[in-house]
């Protein structure tokens, strides 16, 4: 079988020149680190990192009925959005099980941006292709032509804003503005999957490295470091957000994981709503939690969960040594009935290792 050659984002050669450790991820050439995880994460959390998601997929919506669609698509409400505004969203099967997870930008009237995850692409643009048949609009899939470029951290404003004449200050959390970056003509978000406050860039594919290298020019006297795919995991996990393919999937719904609050019930019909609903009246089986764990051994996905009889009862979808808090963290699905403060165990290889059901998300940034 002849091996298809892995994709490579615009700033693959930054990554190169940079000297990061590129792998394999999800069939794109990718870089895992730089300067090393956690080294690249304490930038992120203290000052600033500069991150390539490029890889992310882009599929533009426009046309008459472009709200009622996306309306129909995903559970949050697209109708409360103004132009500028962004949400995160489930998008789910008439089942009510995940696609996706997703970000919508409405761009101007009848016109928006959904960016969803890079495994995803092709797989999210058929189902929401199935769906667009019913309704009045153009769908594309434009992701080869975007660039995508992350700052984030406290510093991620200050130096952010040394590559544009328009305020940042103006942009608030969620919201986007199109304006100059670097000399070129972006879509600057306050949007991240980090934790931390900062801002997604989206330009052209063809001028994402002059972006990249003039943010690293004008960050790296402020300590911005370029972060790799190693330090985007911890980061987002401190923060609890859901990793496609981990935390969530086509075998869970959004109100187990903990999405429920992305899920409008007032606004009116949607995929997947029938199955939500009973599932809602009916009361969840299992919940995606918080486990804070002993030692430093880590918790990594599939391990299994034991509860207090040493009987298996959950999973885990992802686990890291934190960084920032120094021990190990991790999220797992288990009963709903488990509370907050008890105490489980985690099978690591042939051990077994106190754990306790912890609140998420683990980290919160200080405002």
């Amino acid at each position: 079988m002849k091996k298809i050659p892995l994709k490579k984002t615009p700033l693959y050669d930054a990554h190169v020149r940079l000297n990061g450790k590129i792998v394999d991820f999800g069939g794109w050439n990718l870089p895992v680190q730089y300067s090393g995880i956690t080294d690249e994460h304490n930038a992120a959390r203290n000052a600033a990192g500069i991150f390539d998601v490029s890889h992310m997929g882009e599929l533009e919506v426009e046309g008459p009925q472009a709200e009622e669609f996306l309306n129909y698509l995903v559970t949050n409400n697209v109708a409360k959005l103004v132009n500028g505004r962004a949400l995160y969203a489930a998008m789910c099967r008439e089942n009510g099980k995940i696609v996706d997870d997703l970000i919508i930008y409405r761009l101007k009237e009848r016109s928006y941006l959904i960016v969803v995850n890079a495994a995803n692409i092709e797989k999210d643009f058929a189902w929401a292709e199935s769906i667009a048949r019913n309704y009045d609009v153009s769908l594309r899939n434009a992701s080869d032509q975007y660039g995508q470029i992350a700052i984030q951290g406290p510093k991620a404003l200050k130096i952010l804003q040394k590559l544009c004449t328009d305020s940042l200050e103006d942009i608030g959390v969620f919201f986007a503005k199109r304006l100059s970056v670097a000399g070129i003509e972006a879509l600057v978000a306050r949007t991240g999957y980090t934790g931390e406050d900062g801002f997604e860039i989206y330009c052209q594919s063809k001028d994402a490295m002059q972006i990249w290298d003039s943010a690293i020019d004008e960050g790296a006297p402020h300590g911005l470091k370029p972060c790799g795919l190693g330090a985007r995991d911890t980061l987002r996990l401190e923060a609890a957000l859901m990793l496609y393919g981990n935390d969530i999937d086509e075998s869970t719904h959004p109100l187990e994981a903990g999405l429920g609050w992305v899920v409008k019930w007032k606004k009116g019909d949607f995929s997947g709503r029938d199955f939500l609903v009973e599932a809602k009246e009916n009361g969840l089986k299992r919940t995606l939690r918080g486990l804070k764990v002993d030692g430093k051994m880590i918790p990594r996905i599939g391990y299994e969960v034991l509860d207090s009889s040493e009987i298996v009862c959950g999973k885990v979808t992802s686990g890291t040594l934190s960084p920032t808090l120094g021990y190990p963290i991790a999220l797992a699905y288990l009963p709903a009935e488990i509370q907050d403060g008890e105490k489980v165990l985690v099978k690591i290889r042939n051990k077994t290792i106190a754990a306790e059901i912890v609140p998420t998300p683990f980290y919160r940034r200080k405002k």
